[in-house]
């Protein structure tokens, strides 16, 4: 939906990688590209060697986790617990940039728990920086890592956006992009006013259409209706190549039940794929299925077979 637009993977832990089934948590389909390897972890000769096994993937940047604030991330001391020792992310760091042919960069929060913002972010900004990371992306919310679950620290406290503005100020010449609640590309727009970069979390998910206009409206190219038929066949050939490699369906069915929130047939697309997709044969017939189902022009014309 989108070739220029950078494409993060979750977060994948260094242990993982080190230890576990490297296909499968590092490969990826070249129409992925640009694509970063987000990496979870605290300690710096682990993080390294992580990298070095990357390295055969061809990752086109390599991004430090330090923003999640779930308890599986908090009993690895990794994620956004690591905002309360810069020392040690700045190590992460050190260790990354001198294995890394790639850019390797920083997602964070604003601060965690009694942190005041106005002292934690430039701090860790600070250290990592003076560590060679070559950019840094802010979620503007704080971590809470003690009374609430992170689905409620989605929520609660309230974004910041203006503290990551001043960092920007604070800091021209390093690139800075802008995480949390961004639901929209008009509001995406907007924050580029300020800021570099717009990471796009949830909207992205829930609602992946609307990457449809990235390319013309952020990267210069020209303006087209969206090519769906297009779509349809480049993610059934996906499909093919996924089962091919031992794969199911429903491995890449799951990811795309809010491609087309909001618009006529949707429900049914959603129906086709939830149910579809993990009967046993299932192919690339199920997304032609579900394509057909959409009423693209909103008035009866639905996708060609």
């Amino acid at each position: 939906m989108s070739r220029h637009a950078l494409l993060y993977t979750e977060m994948v832990v260094a242990d993982a990688i080190i230890h576990g089934p490297r296909d499968r948590l590092l490969g990826h389909d070249a129409a992925e590209h640009p694509v970063a390897l987000q990496l979870g972890g605290s300690d710096p000769a682990k993080l390294a060697e992580a990298l070095r096994i990357a390295e055969a993937y061809h990752y086109d940047e390599i991004n430090l986790n330090v923003g999640c604030p779930s308890d599986r991330v908090q009993s690895g001391t990794f994620g956004a617990c690591l905002m309360l020792t810069p020392e040690t992310v700045a190590s992460c760091i050190a260790a990354m940039k001198a294995v890394s042919k790639a850019p390797v960069t920083v997602k964070c929060r604003i601060g965690v728990d009694e942190q005041e913002p106005e002292e934690a972010l430039p701090e860790l900004m600070t250290r990592v920086l003076d560590a060679g990371a070559d950019a840094i992306w802010i979620h503007a919310r704080k971590a809470w890592l003690k009374g609430l679950s992170p689905k409620e620290n989605r929520e609660i406290p309230p974004l910041d956006y203006d503290i990551v503005y001043l960092m920007k100020q604070r800091w021209p010449e390093v690139f800075i992009g802008i995480n949390g609640g961004i639901q929209t590309l008009d509001q995406a727009e907007a924050h580029l006013a300020h800021v570099d970069g717009v990471m796009l979390g949830r909207a992205a998910y829930q609602n992946a259409a609307i990457l449809a206009d990235v390319d013309h409206r952020f990267f210069g190219e020209p303006a087209a209706e969206a090519d769906w038929n297009g779509l349809r066949d480049r993610m059934m050939g996906y499909v093919e190549r996924h089962i091919a490699d031992g794969g199911r369906l429903q491995h890449v069915a799951r990811h795309m039940v809010g491609l087309f929130t909001g618009l006529p047939g949707s429900r049914r697309y959603r129906q086709i794929l939830s149910t579809d997709a993990n009967k046993p044969g299932a192919g690339p017939e199920v997304i032609a299925a579900a394509f057909a189902a959409v009423d693209f022009a909103g008035e009866g014309e639905r996708v060609s077979a």
